[in-house]
């Protein structure tokens, strides 16, 4: 009589990466994953319908194997050659790429506490323990604590996510000139950011720079990121990635994309005034709103008869839900679990949620 197959013991206690709601039905404000509420250039869907209209035929055969002319667009817009770039399904495919080739049972990965909720689960697929070190409640990075963590690879969120903050590229370079190990710098919100630090794989070998289509690019359902490193790090990643990585349609859009700073520039000059505006008018009803640098903030909320707490976020968050309006909670850090982490939307998003908190704040 046959067993059941049994996971490996360490996937036996894995606990995997939880998403944010996805609603089922119409009617919802989605304000809970940080996309973009604008669509992304007309570039891109003119060129999905160019490919297919004029070379239909190709989808029977696989895509570029290393997403050549995506990764020749990305060298363009950044300054580098194609060598110093690896495109993935995602930048967690990117992420999970630096996991796989530098860490495992006897080599931990760092991050930042709080930071990507995702880090620890790729890290426990590979058995790879993690060394968290904590932001303080200042939001400044300790650089001694980083290279004292002595992880061979340690990631950097910046802009943080959930907190929203950021730190000054000045300082992540004072850290690459002295963590001996692989720094690598998540930049997915970067482009909602007064600076980024695309330029130090240029200068620092051990420093990777990850970037996403998601959020700036409006591609999430794309799946497209990328990394800036060094031709060293790059032809690793290579050789762990899966051979066809990243589809055909999604690389022709992708190129498409980045050929339209002018449409992704409009749009991240969009979010950021309505961000603008997001934060004085949640602060005037009395909530306490982190500085962003992302495309959300994150928000203590407070009501006439709710001092801030963790049970006065919850009470809110169940509050806009029952209105439809999906945000996110972080309960299980001291520096998030009182507030609420909100995605920029658009204007009229944006009207709704504070109608909705206003009558929150004020019952």
């Amino acid at each position: 009589m046959s067993s059941e197959p049994l996971p490996n013991p360490h996937i036996v206690s894995l606990k995997g990466y939880v998403p944010g709601e996805q609603p089922q039905g119409g009617g919802w404000i989605k304000l809970n994953t940080n996309e973009n509420p604008y669509p992304p250039s007309p570039q891109v869907v003119e060129a999905i319908k160019k490919h297919l209209e004029t070379d239909g035929a190709a989808l029977r055969l696989y895509p570029s194997p290393d997403s050549a002319p995506l990764r020749k667009a990305i060298a363009a817009l950044h300054g580098y050659n194609a060598e110093n770039i690896v495109v993935g399904n995602g930048s967690d495919d990117i992420l999970n790429l630096l996991v796989r080739s530098y860490a495992d049972l006897n080599r931990p990965i760092g991050l930042l506490d709080p930071s990507y909720s995702l880090y620890p689960v790729i890290a426990a697929i590979q058995g790879a323990s993690v060394v968290k070190v904590p932001i303080t409640p200042d939001f400044s990075l300790d650089i001694n604590a980083v290279v004292n963590c002595r992880a061979p690879i340690f990631f950097l969120t910046n802009p943080n996510a959930p907190l929203g903050i950021s730190f000054s590229a000045k300082n992540v370079e004072e850290l690459a000139q002295v963590f001996s190990g692989i720094l690598v710098v998540d930049e997915a919100y970067a482009d909602f950011a007064e600076e980024d630090c695309t330029q130090l794989p240029l200068k620092y070998p051990n420093v990777v720079v990850t970037r996403t289509l998601s959020k700036s690019y409006s591609l999430a359902g794309m799946r497209v990121g990328y990394a800036l490193c060094s031709p060293k790090v790059a032809e690793i990643l290579h050789r762990v990635r899966d051979s066809y990585n990243v589809d055909r349609l999604a690389q022709v859009a992708a190129v498409a994309a980045l050929e339209d700073r002018e449409w992704v520039q409009k749009n991240i000059e969009k979010i950021k005034t309505t961000r603008t505006r997001l934060i004085s008018e949640l602060t005037q009803l009395g909530w306490k709103i982190n500085p962003s640098s992302g495309n959300f903030i994150l928000a203590k909320p407070r009501s006439k008869t709710h001092e801030f707490s963790s049970a006065t976020a919850e009470s809110a968050f169940n509050f806009l839900k029952e209105h439809k309006i999906l945000v996110r909670c972080f309960p299980h850090h001291p520096l998030t679990e009182k507030s609420l982490r909100i995605s920029v939307g658009t204007d009229a998003e944006m009207d709704a949620f504070l109608k909705a908190a206003r009558a929150w704040s004020e019952g």
